[in-house]
């Protein structure tokens, strides 16, 4: 049974994944030759707007084996607004290559990608790409990582003639050299087969030395760094058997069966293609496949291996591999499969807009909604709103570029040209002070259902919290449930047409009538509730912050602290270092949205700027924006009711 190992290859735009992922194929005999970006032909971008724009949108998957391993790889999208994709493969991997360009050095997104990579203990493998390029400065390269990222980088390799298309790498010798002191350092500070020879004044032999290194890879607490130039196929082979010393997948083939669904697709033949990570146990055709929170459970018809956009047939999905199931009508990306799998999760990026979508053609409204729908089962980040009384659809996205892609996605796919408001940031509401809700609803009869909700403010980030302190001869438990099921729903829209968040909400009292009551009359009553709530809180309005990390010459200092200012934003210290200044500041994202294109005309271009998503915090009213409240207002009570008791 060949090892099995999944591996993400991440990276900045333009860092040349995907390029290295078809130069890794094709040294391991996956192809019989070359693509490229330039000529649209790579095998992992192969949707259309992917080869015209020379840009990743979606995360794909491959597989090559290579000496005694299969090696499935999950090339992703570099641009920061498809970091969605990126965010549900860290799910799966067991490791991942970062790519960084030598040339262009550690860009914002960079940065991103390798605080998530460690926060969720990834073993990280480094390739430093595009050692031909004018400006690729390796050893500079190598100690400002060293500096910013981390010391503990293992460089297994040697250069020469960078700069130029006769740029080349070879592997530094183990049994001697700088590497080799490393490794005896590294092994005798860890081992303690090491150590005795090391103070008997032995040499450590080599397969123990080896044997400490993957370890300490596996435990992040070392970093192999390897470099070469993709397009040119350098230092491929190298960076191959650099894979050997990541850690394996584990095949629990006998446990309970435990996977999650990174990504969703629809095949025009063959319906929902459904592609899991299996972390335990076995699925075959025709077996049922539970999924968490989602019934009907169902039955897989087919189990396809994915190789970029061609498939063939396993019949068998194991433990530790990656695989397409068909069948499976009702699931979404990020569902989980039977137990709960190795738990990761790290925010990469949070969609800050919110936009309208408006069909060309009037009468294909219900068509766009279909397709809006099918591209939020594929891209839970959509979080897509239809608004039926007023024929409204909303889509929530992070970019510009994403939206132009979405587009695409509609008329190519669907056939439906779409058209888009101005976006809007999406501001959220928390509760003030703490406070009572209170309704009595028990007219027009029959209907009976009192609620007596205790509400109060959390901290911020802590969302919504719901509990109970009644008992089922109050309210009955399956009244309780509804009440449960009901909030979720009700808190999309507070008193300015936000989401209300950051808040507890107790049950502490009310009231069922064994006759009266209707199995609906507590979803009814459940939003007049927390309304009257709400208006005896009353509500915060939170805008959306950034943390932005900038990187400039010394000269720019003055105008960034002035520009961060005119932001409404805080910032940290600025640090100057040999002509350059770094500096931390956090800003709200309404008032920052345009700053990027701003900073590169500031800087000429050499500046590097990374932002990233850190919270909500207070906003005031008059400087943020309320929304239009969409359907019935619960407040409106006379029109709320028939509306729920579908009388109007």
């Amino acid at each position: 049974m060949r090892d099995i190992i999944n591996i993400g290859i991440v990276a900045h735009a333009d860092a040349g994944k995907t390029t290295l992922t078809e130069q890794m194929l094709f040294a391991a005999g996956e192809l019989r030759a070359l693509g490229s970006v330039d000529n649209q032909n790579t095998q992992t971008d192969w949707l259309d707007i992917e080869r015209q724009r020379g840009i990743s949108v979606r995360a794909s998957s491959t597989r090559l084996f290579w000496k005694d391993c299969q090696i499935n790889l999950i090339d992703t999208p570099g641009h920061v607004d498809f970091a969605g994709e990126v965010q549900r493969s860290l799910a799966v991997l067991d490791a991942a290559i970062l790519v960084i360009s030598a040339a262009e050095g550690i860009q914002g997104q960079t940065e991103v990608l390798w605080e998530a990579l460690r926060k969720l203990d990834i073993p990280t493998l480094l390739f430093i790409n595009k050692l031909d390029r004018i400006g690729a400065e390796p050893q500079a390269l190598l100690e400002e990582l060293s500096t910013r990222f981390s010391p503990n980088l293992a460089i297994m390799e040697k250069w020469t003639q960078p700069q130029t298309r006769n740029c080349q790498v070879s592997p530094l010798d183990l049994a001697q050299g700088t590497l080799h002191d490393y490794l005896v350092e590294l092994a005798v500070d860890n081992d303690s087969e090491a150590e005795v020879c090391f103070l008997e004044d032995k040499p450590v032999p080599t397969p123990v030395l080896l044997r400490i290194l993957k370890e300490q890879i596996a435990a992040g607490n070392v970093f192999p760094v390897y470099m070469g130039a993709a397009a040119l196929g350098v230092g491929i082979k190298e960076l191959l058997d650099g894979v050997e010393l990541l850690p394996r997948a584990a095949r629990q083939e006998d446990a309970p069966l435990s996977g999650v669904v990174y990504k969703v697709e629809h095949d025009k033949i063959m319906g929902k293609a459904v592609h899991v990570r299996l972390f335990s146990g076995t699925i075959a055709n025709r077996n049922p496949v539970p999924i968490r929170n989602r019934e009907p459970v169902e039955k897989v018809a087919q189990i396809r291996r994915v190789m970029a956009h061609k498939y063939t047939d396993m019949g068998r999905l194991a433990a530790g591999d990656i695989g397409v199931l068909y069948g499976l009508s009702n699931v979404r990306t990020g569902d989980v499969i039977g137990a709960e799998p190795l738990h990761r999760e790290v925010m990469l990026t949070m969609p800050l807009l919110k936009v309208q979508v408006f069909p060309q053609v009037a009468e294909q409204m219900m068509d766009l909604v279909d397709a809006v729908r099918e591209l939020t089962e594929e891209d839970p980040l959509l979080d897509m709103e239809w608004e039926t009384e007023e024929r409204e659809l909303y889509i929530k996205i992070t970019g510009m570029v994403q939206l132009e892609v979405i587009a695409v996605f509609l008329r190519d796919r669907f056939g439906l040209d779409v058209s888009f408001d101005s976006p809007s940031v999406i501001y959220k509401e928390t509760p003030s002070k703490s406070g009572v809700g209170f309704e009595r609803y028990t007219w027009p009869k029959p209907c009976w259902a009192c609620i007596e909700f205790a509400v109060e403010p959390l901290e911020r980030g802590a969302g919504f919290r719901f509990e109970s302190v009644v008992g089922d001869q109050v309210i009955l438990s399956r009244y309780q449930s509804h009440i449960a099921q009901a909030l979720p729903d009700a808190l999309k829209q507070g008193l300015y047409g936000w989401e209300v968040t950051d808040l507890k909400i107790t049950l502490t009292g009310g009231s069922h009538h064994l006759i009266h009551t209707h199995p609906l009359d507590f979803f009814t009553a459940t939003p007049m509730a927390l309304m009257n709530g709400l208006e005896n809180t009353g509500c915060i309005l939170l805008e959306p912050m950034v943390t932005m990390r900038f990187s400039a010459e010394e000269q720019h200092v003055g105008r960034l602290i002035k520009d961060v200012i005119a932001m409404r934003g805080s910032f940290e210290s600025p640090i100057i270092h040999k002509g350059y200044v770094t500096m931390e500041a956090r800003v709200p994202a309404a008032t920052s949205l345009s700053y990027p294109v701003d900073f590169g005309i500031l800087t000429g271009g050499k500046g590097v700027l990374s932002s990233q998503f850190s919270g909500y915090e207070p906003c005031p009213l008059e400087l943020g924006k309320t929304a239009k409240r969409r359907g019935i207002d619960p407040r409106e009570r006379s029109k709320w009711i028939l509306h729920s008791r579908q009388a109007l």
